[in-house]
Protein backbone atom coordinates (compact mmCIF):
# COMPACT_ATOMS: atom_id res chain seq x y z
CA UNK A 1 0.00 0.00 0.00
CA UNK A 2 1.32 3.44 -0.91
CA UNK A 3 2.02 6.05 1.73
CA UNK A 4 -0.54 8.41 0.16
CA UNK A 5 -3.30 5.80 0.38
CA UNK A 6 -2.46 5.00 4.00
CA UNK A 7 -2.42 8.70 4.85
CA UNK A 8 -5.88 9.09 3.30
CA UNK A 9 -7.21 6.16 5.33
CA UNK A 10 -5.91 7.77 8.52
CA UNK A 11 -7.67 11.01 7.57
CA UNK A 12 -10.90 9.09 6.94
CA UNK A 13 -10.64 7.40 10.34
CA UNK A 14 -9.88 10.73 12.04
CA UNK A 15 -12.84 12.47 10.37
CA UNK A 16 -15.24 9.70 11.35
CA UNK A 17 -13.92 9.57 14.91
CA UNK A 18 -14.23 13.34 15.45
CA UNK A 19 -17.89 13.27 14.37
CA UNK A 20 -18.51 10.11 16.37
CA UNK A 21 -16.90 11.66 19.45
CA UNK A 22 -19.16 14.71 19.19
CA UNK A 23 -22.31 12.59 18.89
CA UNK A 24 -21.36 10.27 21.77
CA UNK A 25 -20.30 13.23 23.91
CA UNK A 26 -23.78 14.69 23.43
CA UNK A 27 -25.25 11.53 24.99
CA UNK A 28 -23.72 12.24 28.40
CA UNK A 29 -22.70 15.92 28.40
CA UNK A 30 -26.36 16.74 28.86
CA UNK A 31 -26.55 14.88 32.19
CA UNK A 32 -24.69 17.56 34.13
CA UNK A 33 -26.96 20.25 32.65
CA UNK A 34 -30.28 18.62 33.59
CA UNK A 35 -30.67 20.23 37.06
CA UNK A 36 -29.92 23.65 35.54
CA UNK A 37 -32.42 23.04 32.75
CA UNK A 38 -34.99 21.97 35.35
CA UNK A 39 -34.54 25.22 37.25
CA UNK A 40 -34.14 27.46 34.20
CA UNK A 41 -37.08 26.16 32.15
CA UNK A 42 -39.27 24.95 35.02
CA UNK A 43 -39.95 21.25 34.49
CA UNK A 44 -40.28 18.05 36.48
CA UNK A 45 -38.86 14.55 36.00
CA UNK A 46 -41.18 13.87 33.05
CA UNK A 47 -39.88 16.92 31.17
CA UNK A 48 -36.29 15.83 31.78
CA UNK A 49 -37.15 12.33 30.56
CA UNK A 50 -38.47 13.80 27.31
CA UNK A 51 -35.29 15.85 26.83
CA UNK A 52 -33.26 12.63 27.03
CA UNK A 53 -35.70 10.34 25.22
CA UNK A 54 -36.58 12.81 22.46
CA UNK A 55 -33.05 12.26 21.15
CA UNK A 56 -32.80 8.54 21.83
CA UNK A 57 -36.26 7.71 20.48
CA UNK A 58 -35.76 9.40 17.10
CA UNK A 59 -32.25 7.96 16.94
CA UNK A 60 -33.39 4.39 17.57
CA UNK A 61 -36.52 4.61 15.41
CA UNK A 62 -34.79 5.89 12.27
CA UNK A 63 -31.41 4.18 12.43
CA UNK A 64 -32.31 1.10 10.37
CA UNK A 65 -33.94 3.15 7.64
CA UNK A 66 -31.02 5.59 7.50
CA UNK A 67 -28.60 2.66 7.25
CA UNK A 68 -30.61 1.29 4.30
CA UNK A 69 -30.70 4.71 2.61
CA UNK A 70 -26.94 4.98 3.05
CA UNK A 71 -26.36 1.51 1.63
CA UNK A 72 -28.64 2.25 -1.35
CA UNK A 73 -27.86 5.85 -2.27
CA UNK A 74 -24.43 6.54 -0.81
CA UNK A 75 -22.93 6.34 2.64
CA UNK A 76 -21.03 9.61 2.30
CA UNK A 77 -24.24 11.44 1.35
CA UNK A 78 -26.01 9.93 4.38
CA UNK A 79 -23.13 10.88 6.67
CA UNK A 80 -23.19 14.50 5.46
CA UNK A 81 -26.97 14.74 5.83
CA UNK A 82 -26.83 13.28 9.34
CA UNK A 83 -24.03 15.58 10.49
CA UNK A 84 -25.86 18.61 9.07
CA UNK A 85 -29.06 17.76 10.95
CA UNK A 86 -27.18 17.02 14.16
CA UNK A 87 -25.41 20.37 14.02
CA UNK A 88 -28.65 22.23 13.25
CA UNK A 89 -30.49 20.41 16.06
CA UNK A 90 -27.75 21.43 18.51
CA UNK A 91 -28.27 25.08 17.56
CA UNK A 92 -32.04 24.75 18.10
CA UNK A 93 -31.41 23.26 21.57
CA UNK A 94 -29.02 26.05 22.50
CA UNK A 95 -31.58 28.70 21.49
CA UNK A 96 -34.52 26.98 23.26
CA UNK A 97 -36.65 29.13 25.55
CA UNK A 98 -38.96 26.33 26.71
CA UNK A 99 -39.23 22.56 27.02
CA UNK A 100 -41.16 22.03 23.72
CA UNK A 101 -38.46 23.82 21.70
CA UNK A 102 -35.68 21.99 23.53
CA UNK A 103 -37.30 18.60 22.95
CA UNK A 104 -37.79 19.51 19.27
CA UNK A 105 -34.09 20.28 18.96
CA UNK A 106 -33.23 17.00 20.65
CA UNK A 107 -35.45 15.13 18.17
CA UNK A 108 -33.63 16.81 15.27
CA UNK A 109 -30.30 15.82 16.85
CA UNK A 110 -31.52 12.24 17.12
CA UNK A 111 -32.57 12.13 13.46
CA UNK A 112 -29.11 13.42 12.54
CA UNK A 113 -27.37 10.91 14.77
CA UNK A 114 -29.40 8.11 13.16
CA UNK A 115 -27.93 9.08 9.80
CA UNK A 116 -24.46 9.61 11.21
CA UNK A 117 -23.42 6.91 13.67
CA UNK A 118 -24.18 3.63 11.86
CA UNK A 119 -22.67 5.01 8.67
CA UNK A 120 -19.31 5.61 10.38
CA UNK A 121 -18.86 1.89 10.95
CA UNK A 122 -20.06 1.00 7.45
CA UNK A 123 -17.53 3.42 5.89
CA UNK A 124 -14.78 1.97 8.09
CA UNK A 125 -15.59 -1.56 6.97
CA UNK A 126 -15.28 -0.55 3.31
CA UNK A 127 -12.14 1.51 3.91
CA UNK A 128 -10.26 -1.14 5.90
CA UNK A 129 -10.75 -4.37 3.96
CA UNK A 130 -8.26 -6.66 5.72
CA UNK A 131 -9.31 -8.56 8.86
CA UNK A 132 -6.38 -7.35 10.97
CA UNK A 133 -6.55 -3.68 9.98
CA UNK A 134 -10.35 -3.66 10.22
CA UNK A 135 -10.18 -5.06 13.75
CA UNK A 136 -7.75 -2.34 14.77
CA UNK A 137 -9.90 0.38 13.16
CA UNK A 138 -13.04 -0.89 14.91
CA UNK A 139 -11.07 -0.93 18.16
CA UNK A 140 -10.20 2.75 17.68
CA UNK A 141 -13.86 3.44 16.80
CA UNK A 142 -15.07 1.74 20.00
CA UNK A 143 -12.44 3.51 22.10
CA UNK A 144 -13.45 6.93 20.78
CA UNK A 145 -17.09 6.04 21.42
CA UNK A 146 -16.34 5.17 25.03
CA UNK A 147 -14.13 8.22 25.47
CA UNK A 148 -16.91 10.50 24.21
CA UNK A 149 -19.38 8.97 26.63
CA UNK A 150 -16.94 9.24 29.52
CA UNK A 151 -15.78 12.80 28.90
CA UNK A 152 -19.31 14.20 28.52
CA UNK A 153 -19.90 15.03 32.19
CA UNK A 154 -16.30 16.21 32.68
CA UNK A 155 -16.61 18.74 29.86
CA UNK A 156 -20.25 19.58 30.56
CA UNK A 157 -19.80 20.47 34.24
CA UNK A 158 -17.50 23.50 33.83
CA UNK A 159 -19.45 24.66 30.77
CA UNK A 160 -22.71 24.66 32.73
CA UNK A 161 -21.21 26.36 35.79
CA UNK A 162 -19.54 29.14 33.78
CA UNK A 163 -21.75 29.58 30.70
CA UNK A 164 -25.11 27.99 31.68
CA UNK A 165 -26.77 24.98 30.10
CA UNK A 166 -27.05 26.18 26.43
CA UNK A 167 -23.25 25.94 26.19
CA UNK A 168 -23.36 22.13 26.16
CA UNK A 169 -25.18 22.38 22.82
CA UNK A 170 -23.26 25.31 21.37
CA UNK A 171 -19.99 23.33 21.47
CA UNK A 172 -21.39 20.96 18.83
CA UNK A 173 -21.88 23.69 16.23
CA UNK A 174 -18.25 24.59 15.34
CA UNK A 175 -17.19 20.93 15.60
CA UNK A 176 -20.03 19.96 13.30
CA UNK A 177 -19.09 22.60 10.72
CA UNK A 178 -15.44 21.49 10.73
CA UNK A 179 -16.54 17.86 10.48
CA UNK A 180 -18.67 18.65 7.42
CA UNK A 181 -15.76 20.37 5.68
CA UNK A 182 -13.43 17.45 6.39
CA UNK A 183 -16.02 14.86 5.32
CA UNK A 184 -16.59 16.57 1.96
CA UNK A 185 -12.85 16.50 1.27
CA UNK A 186 -11.73 13.06 2.49
CA UNK A 187 -14.60 10.58 2.80
CA UNK A 188 -15.05 8.10 -0.06
CA UNK A 189 -18.46 7.32 -1.53
CA UNK A 190 -19.78 3.75 -1.49
CA UNK A 191 -23.13 2.05 -1.95
CA UNK A 192 -24.60 -1.46 -2.17
CA UNK A 193 -28.08 -1.38 -3.69
CA UNK A 194 -28.26 -5.16 -4.18
CA UNK A 195 -31.19 -6.61 -2.27
CA UNK A 196 -31.97 -3.35 -0.50
CA UNK A 197 -35.22 -1.36 -0.56
CA UNK A 198 -37.04 1.02 1.74
CA UNK A 199 -39.68 -0.47 4.03
CA UNK A 200 -41.98 2.51 4.63
CA UNK A 201 -44.87 0.56 6.31
CA UNK A 202 -42.42 -1.12 8.69
CA UNK A 203 -40.78 2.20 9.54
CA UNK A 204 -44.12 3.88 10.33
CA UNK A 205 -45.40 0.96 12.44
CA UNK A 206 -42.12 0.73 14.35
CA UNK A 207 -42.18 4.44 15.22
CA UNK A 208 -45.82 4.29 16.29
CA UNK A 209 -45.28 1.20 18.45
CA UNK A 210 -42.11 2.22 20.28
CA UNK A 211 -43.15 5.89 20.45
CA UNK A 212 -46.52 4.99 21.97
CA UNK A 213 -44.97 2.79 24.66
CA UNK A 214 -42.43 5.46 25.60
CA UNK A 215 -45.00 8.28 25.67
CA UNK A 216 -47.47 6.39 27.87
CA UNK A 217 -44.72 5.20 30.23
CA UNK A 218 -43.26 8.68 30.76
CA UNK A 219 -46.65 10.33 31.18
CA UNK A 220 -48.05 7.60 33.47
CA UNK A 221 -46.88 9.11 36.79
CA UNK A 222 -48.39 12.49 35.80
CA UNK A 223 -51.69 11.46 34.20
CA UNK A 224 -52.34 8.29 36.20
CA UNK A 225 -51.85 4.73 35.00
CA UNK A 226 -55.58 4.17 34.58
CA UNK A 227 -56.02 7.23 32.35
CA UNK A 228 -58.21 6.25 29.35
CA UNK A 229 -55.85 8.18 27.08
CA UNK A 230 -52.78 6.25 28.23
CA UNK A 231 -54.55 2.90 28.18
CA UNK A 232 -55.66 3.66 24.64
CA UNK A 233 -52.10 4.60 23.63
CA UNK A 234 -50.72 1.39 25.14
CA UNK A 235 -53.33 -0.64 23.24
CA UNK A 236 -52.60 1.20 20.00
CA UNK A 237 -48.86 0.72 20.47
CA UNK A 238 -49.38 -3.01 21.04
CA UNK A 239 -51.40 -3.31 17.84
CA UNK A 240 -48.74 -1.34 15.92
CA UNK A 241 -45.94 -3.59 17.19
CA UNK A 242 -47.87 -6.75 16.29
CA UNK A 243 -48.56 -5.33 12.84
CA UNK A 244 -44.87 -4.46 12.54
CA UNK A 245 -43.95 -8.10 13.17
CA UNK A 246 -46.46 -9.31 10.57
CA UNK A 247 -45.29 -6.79 7.95
CA UNK A 248 -41.61 -7.57 8.52
CA UNK A 249 -42.31 -11.31 8.28
CA UNK A 250 -44.26 -11.05 5.02
CA UNK A 251 -42.50 -8.33 3.05
CA UNK A 252 -39.87 -9.41 0.52
CA UNK A 253 -37.22 -6.93 1.74
CA UNK A 254 -38.03 -5.91 5.32
CA UNK A 255 -36.40 -3.10 7.26
CA UNK A 256 -35.72 -5.65 9.99
CA UNK A 257 -35.26 -9.26 8.90
CA UNK A 258 -36.61 -11.12 11.93
CA UNK A 259 -34.73 -14.21 10.79
CA UNK A 260 -31.47 -12.60 11.89
CA UNK A 261 -32.48 -13.18 15.49
CA UNK A 262 -32.47 -16.94 15.01
CA UNK A 263 -28.69 -16.60 15.18
CA UNK A 264 -28.24 -16.88 18.94
CA UNK A 265 -24.81 -15.20 18.92
CA UNK A 266 -26.16 -12.16 17.10
CA UNK A 267 -29.19 -12.06 19.41
CA UNK A 268 -27.00 -12.36 22.50
CA UNK A 269 -24.86 -9.40 21.43
CA UNK A 270 -27.88 -7.18 20.77
CA UNK A 271 -29.58 -8.26 24.00
CA UNK A 272 -26.43 -7.34 25.94
CA UNK A 273 -26.32 -3.90 24.32
CA UNK A 274 -29.98 -3.34 25.17
CA UNK A 275 -29.43 -4.31 28.81
CA UNK A 276 -26.33 -2.17 29.36
CA UNK A 277 -28.04 0.96 28.09
CA UNK A 278 -31.30 0.14 29.92
CA UNK A 279 -29.63 -0.29 33.29
CA UNK A 280 -26.53 1.88 33.22
CA UNK A 281 -27.24 4.94 31.12
CA UNK A 282 -30.68 5.48 32.62
CA UNK A 283 -29.21 5.43 36.13
CA UNK A 284 -26.27 7.66 35.16
CA UNK A 285 -28.88 10.15 33.97
CA UNK A 286 -30.48 10.21 37.44
CA UNK A 287 -27.09 10.11 39.18
CA UNK A 288 -26.43 13.72 38.14
CA UNK A 289 -29.72 14.80 39.72
CA UNK A 290 -28.76 13.03 42.95
CA UNK A 291 -25.31 14.64 43.10
CA UNK A 292 -26.56 18.15 42.35
CA UNK A 293 -30.07 18.27 43.81
CA UNK A 294 -29.64 16.04 46.88
CA UNK A 295 -25.93 16.33 47.72
CA UNK A 296 -25.82 19.95 46.43
CA UNK A 297 -22.68 19.54 44.35
CA UNK A 298 -21.79 21.93 41.54
CA UNK A 299 -22.09 20.71 37.95
CA UNK A 300 -18.29 20.75 37.71
CA UNK A 301 -17.83 18.54 40.76
CA UNK A 302 -20.60 16.20 39.59
CA UNK A 303 -18.83 15.83 36.25
CA UNK A 304 -15.40 15.29 37.76
CA UNK A 305 -16.81 12.60 40.03
CA UNK A 306 -17.06 10.19 37.11
CA UNK A 307 -13.38 10.55 36.06
CA UNK A 308 -12.46 7.14 37.56
CA UNK A 309 -15.22 5.57 35.49
CA UNK A 310 -13.97 7.25 32.29
CA UNK A 311 -10.38 6.15 32.86
CA UNK A 312 -11.41 2.54 33.42
CA UNK A 313 -13.63 2.49 30.30
CA UNK A 314 -10.69 3.56 28.13
CA UNK A 315 -8.34 1.08 29.81
CA UNK A 316 -10.68 -1.92 29.74
CA UNK A 317 -12.11 -1.55 26.19
CA UNK A 318 -8.93 -2.90 24.47
CA UNK A 319 -8.81 -5.79 26.95
CA UNK A 320 -12.40 -6.63 26.10
CA UNK A 321 -11.51 -6.66 22.40
CA UNK A 322 -8.59 -9.01 23.09
CA UNK A 323 -10.77 -11.35 25.15
CA UNK A 324 -13.39 -11.37 22.41
CA UNK A 325 -10.73 -12.30 19.88
CA UNK A 326 -9.42 -15.12 22.06
CA UNK A 327 -12.66 -16.77 23.17
CA UNK A 328 -15.65 -14.86 21.75
CA UNK A 329 -17.90 -12.35 23.47
CA UNK A 330 -19.45 -14.55 26.19
CA UNK A 331 -16.87 -13.90 28.92
CA UNK A 332 -16.39 -10.11 28.59
CA UNK A 333 -20.10 -9.42 28.00
CA UNK A 334 -21.25 -11.53 30.94
CA UNK A 335 -18.60 -10.08 33.23
CA UNK A 336 -19.47 -6.54 32.14
CA UNK A 337 -23.19 -7.01 32.72
CA UNK A 338 -22.61 -8.51 36.16
CA UNK A 339 -20.26 -5.69 37.17
CA UNK A 340 -22.84 -3.16 35.99
CA UNK A 341 -25.49 -4.92 38.09
CA UNK A 342 -23.18 -4.95 41.13
CA UNK A 343 -22.52 -1.22 40.86
CA UNK A 344 -26.26 -0.44 40.68
CA UNK A 345 -26.96 -2.65 43.69
CA UNK A 346 -24.19 -1.06 45.77
CA UNK A 347 -25.34 2.48 44.90
CA UNK A 348 -28.49 1.77 46.93
CA UNK A 349 -26.34 1.95 50.08
CA UNK A 350 -25.92 5.70 49.68
CA UNK A 351 -28.45 8.51 49.86
CA UNK A 352 -28.84 11.85 51.62
CA UNK A 353 -25.59 12.96 53.26
CA UNK A 354 -23.35 10.58 51.31
CA UNK A 355 -19.78 11.71 50.63
CA UNK A 356 -17.56 10.98 47.67
CA UNK A 357 -15.15 9.16 49.93
CA UNK A 358 -17.89 6.64 50.67
CA UNK A 359 -18.97 5.72 47.13
CA UNK A 360 -16.04 6.66 44.85
CA UNK A 361 -15.00 3.01 44.50
CA UNK A 362 -18.22 2.29 42.60
CA UNK A 363 -17.21 4.50 39.66
CA UNK A 364 -14.37 2.18 38.51
CA UNK A 365 -16.82 -0.72 38.72
CA UNK A 366 -19.24 1.21 36.49
CA UNK A 367 -16.38 1.89 34.05
CA UNK A 368 -15.30 -1.75 34.01
CA UNK A 369 -18.85 -2.87 33.28
CA UNK A 370 -19.17 -0.42 30.38
CA UNK A 371 -15.67 -1.06 29.03
CA UNK A 372 -16.12 -4.82 28.96
CA UNK A 373 -19.32 -4.58 26.91
CA UNK A 374 -18.90 -1.79 24.33
CA UNK A 375 -16.32 -3.45 22.04
CA UNK A 376 -17.67 -7.06 22.17
CA UNK A 377 -21.21 -5.92 21.35
CA UNK A 378 -20.08 -4.14 18.19
CA UNK A 379 -17.47 -6.70 17.13
CA UNK A 380 -19.79 -9.69 17.62
CA UNK A 381 -22.74 -8.12 15.79
CA UNK A 382 -20.72 -6.89 12.82
CA UNK A 383 -18.92 -10.24 12.44
CA UNK A 384 -22.23 -12.05 11.89
CA UNK A 385 -23.03 -10.12 8.69
CA UNK A 386 -21.39 -10.01 5.23
CA UNK A 387 -19.75 -6.76 4.09
CA UNK A 388 -22.68 -5.69 1.92
CA UNK A 389 -24.91 -5.64 5.02
CA UNK A 390 -22.44 -3.77 7.22
CA UNK A 391 -24.68 -0.70 7.46
CA UNK A 392 -27.59 -2.86 8.58
CA UNK A 393 -25.47 -4.73 11.15
CA UNK A 394 -24.20 -1.47 12.62
CA UNK A 395 -27.72 -0.04 12.62
CA UNK A 396 -29.16 -3.06 14.45
CA UNK A 397 -26.42 -2.94 17.08
CA UNK A 398 -26.92 0.76 17.74
CA UNK A 399 -30.70 0.46 17.61
CA UNK A 400 -30.70 -2.21 20.32
CA UNK A 401 -28.56 -0.05 22.58
CA UNK A 402 -30.56 3.12 22.01
CA UNK A 403 -33.85 1.29 22.56
CA UNK A 404 -32.40 0.09 25.85
CA UNK A 405 -31.61 3.67 26.80
CA UNK A 406 -35.03 4.94 25.69
CA UNK A 407 -36.94 2.32 27.64
CA UNK A 408 -34.56 2.51 30.58
CA UNK A 409 -35.12 6.24 31.02
CA UNK A 410 -38.87 5.83 30.46
CA UNK A 411 -39.45 2.77 32.67
CA UNK A 412 -36.91 3.33 35.45
CA UNK A 413 -37.73 7.04 35.43
CA UNK A 414 -41.40 6.22 35.94
CA UNK A 415 -40.52 3.75 38.72
CA UNK A 416 -38.49 6.49 40.40
CA UNK A 417 -41.28 9.06 40.00
CA UNK A 418 -44.10 6.82 41.28
CA UNK A 419 -42.09 5.74 44.32
CA UNK A 420 -40.87 9.30 44.99
CA UNK A 421 -44.37 10.85 44.92
CA UNK A 422 -45.89 8.15 47.13
CA UNK A 423 -43.02 8.26 49.63
CA UNK A 424 -43.06 12.06 49.75
CA UNK A 425 -46.78 12.10 50.51
CA UNK A 426 -46.21 9.66 53.39
CA UNK A 427 -43.32 11.70 54.81
CA UNK A 428 -45.28 14.95 54.62
CA UNK A 429 -48.25 13.26 56.31
CA UNK A 430 -46.02 12.11 59.20
CA UNK A 431 -44.85 15.72 59.54
CA UNK A 432 -48.45 16.76 60.15
CA UNK A 433 -48.86 18.72 56.91
CA UNK A 434 -52.46 19.06 55.75
CA UNK A 435 -53.70 17.08 52.74
CA UNK A 436 -54.19 20.17 50.55
CA UNK A 437 -50.65 21.37 51.27
CA UNK A 438 -49.27 17.88 50.60
CA UNK A 439 -51.04 17.82 47.25
CA UNK A 440 -49.61 21.23 46.36
CA UNK A 441 -46.07 20.18 47.26
CA UNK A 442 -46.26 16.86 45.36
CA UNK A 443 -47.84 18.68 42.42
CA UNK A 444 -44.98 21.18 42.37
CA UNK A 445 -42.46 18.32 42.38
CA UNK A 446 -44.23 16.76 39.39
CA UNK A 447 -44.34 19.93 37.31
CA UNK A 448 -41.11 21.79 38.12
CA UNK A 449 -39.08 19.74 40.61
CA UNK A 450 -40.35 21.85 43.52
CA UNK A 451 -38.14 24.82 42.64
CA UNK A 452 -41.18 27.12 42.32
CA UNK A 453 -42.53 26.42 45.81
CA UNK A 454 -43.12 29.81 47.51
CA UNK A 455 -41.71 28.58 50.80
CA UNK A 456 -39.69 25.47 51.38
CA UNK A 457 -38.65 24.84 54.98
CA UNK A 458 -35.57 22.75 55.75
CA UNK A 459 -37.87 19.97 57.03
CA UNK A 460 -39.84 19.87 53.76
CA UNK A 461 -36.64 20.05 51.71
CA UNK A 462 -35.28 17.10 53.66
CA UNK A 463 -38.43 15.11 52.99
CA UNK A 464 -38.20 15.88 49.26
CA UNK A 465 -34.57 14.70 49.13
CA UNK A 466 -35.33 11.53 51.11
CA UNK A 467 -38.26 10.72 48.83
CA UNK A 468 -36.15 11.18 45.70
CA UNK A 469 -33.46 8.89 47.09
CA UNK A 470 -36.09 6.27 47.96
CA UNK A 471 -37.38 6.29 44.38
CA UNK A 472 -33.84 6.22 42.98
CA UNK A 473 -32.94 3.16 45.05
CA UNK A 474 -36.02 1.25 43.88
CA UNK A 475 -35.11 2.07 40.26
CA UNK A 476 -31.54 0.89 40.89
CA UNK A 477 -32.77 -2.41 42.33
CA UNK A 478 -34.91 -2.93 39.21
CA UNK A 479 -32.03 -2.14 36.86
CA UNK A 480 -29.65 -4.45 38.73
CA UNK A 481 -32.14 -7.34 38.63
CA UNK A 482 -32.63 -6.99 34.87
CA UNK A 483 -28.87 -6.91 34.26
CA UNK A 484 -28.34 -10.13 36.22
CA UNK A 485 -31.06 -11.95 34.29
CA UNK A 486 -29.73 -10.80 30.90
CA UNK A 487 -26.14 -11.60 31.91
CA UNK A 488 -27.19 -15.23 32.38
CA UNK A 489 -29.07 -15.24 29.07
CA UNK A 490 -26.18 -13.65 27.19
CA UNK A 491 -23.70 -16.18 28.58
CA UNK A 492 -25.83 -19.06 27.27
CA UNK A 493 -26.50 -17.45 23.88
CA UNK A 494 -22.87 -16.56 23.19
CA UNK A 495 -21.39 -19.97 23.96
CA UNK A 496 -19.47 -21.69 21.12
CA UNK A 497 -19.88 -18.99 18.43
CA UNK A 498 -17.89 -21.04 15.89
CA UNK A 499 -20.64 -23.66 15.85
CA UNK A 500 -23.44 -21.17 15.15
CA UNK A 501 -24.43 -20.17 11.64
CA UNK A 502 -24.23 -16.46 10.90
CA UNK A 503 -27.26 -14.20 11.17
CA UNK A 504 -27.36 -13.61 7.42
CA UNK A 505 -27.08 -17.33 6.64
CA UNK A 506 -29.80 -18.27 9.13
CA UNK A 507 -32.11 -15.63 7.65
CA UNK A 508 -31.36 -16.68 4.08
CA UNK A 509 -29.77 -13.32 3.28
CA UNK A 510 -26.16 -14.35 3.03
CA UNK A 511 -26.09 -15.94 -0.40
CA UNK A 512 -23.88 -18.99 -0.66
CA UNK A 513 -21.50 -20.37 1.95
CA UNK A 514 -18.70 -18.26 0.58
CA UNK A 515 -20.68 -15.12 1.43
CA UNK A 516 -20.98 -15.88 5.10
CA UNK A 517 -18.96 -13.73 7.48
CA UNK A 518 -16.35 -15.09 9.79
CA UNK A 519 -17.51 -16.34 13.19
CA UNK A 520 -17.65 -13.88 16.06
CA UNK A 521 -14.20 -12.95 17.24
CA UNK A 522 -12.41 -14.18 14.10
CA UNK A 523 -11.17 -10.73 13.17
CA UNK A 524 -9.73 -10.19 16.61
CA UNK A 525 -8.09 -13.61 16.61
CA UNK A 526 -6.34 -12.66 13.39
CA UNK A 527 -5.23 -9.40 14.96
CA UNK A 528 -3.62 -11.17 17.91
CA UNK A 529 -1.56 -13.56 15.81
Amino acid sequence: MTAAKEHRRVLILLTLCVSLFMAMLDNTVLNTALPHIQRGLGTGIAGLQWIVDGYSLSFAALMLTSSTIGDMFGRKKMFLAGLTLFTAGSAVCALATGIPMLVTGRVIEGVGAAGLLPITLAILRHTYTGERERGLAIGVWAGVSGLGLGLGPVIGGPLVDHYNWPSVFWINVPVGVLGLAAAVLVLPESADRTGRSLDIPGQILGVLGIGGVVYATIEGPLRGWTSPLLLGIYAGAGVALLAFGVVEHRTARPMLNLGFFRDRVFSGALLSGFAVYFGMFAILYFLSLWLQEVLHWSATHAGLAIVPSMVVVVAVAPLAGWLTGRSGGAIPLTAGLLLAALSLFLFTRYGVGATYGQFWYLLPIVGAGMGLTLTPITTTAISRMPAELSGLASGLSNTARELGGVLGVAILGSVLSVQEYANLNQRLSRLGIARSQRAAIVGAIKTNGGHALPSRSPVVSGAISQAFVHGLHIAEYCGAALLVVIAAAAFLLLQHPDRARSAAAVAGAGGGPGDEPAPAGAADRQATR
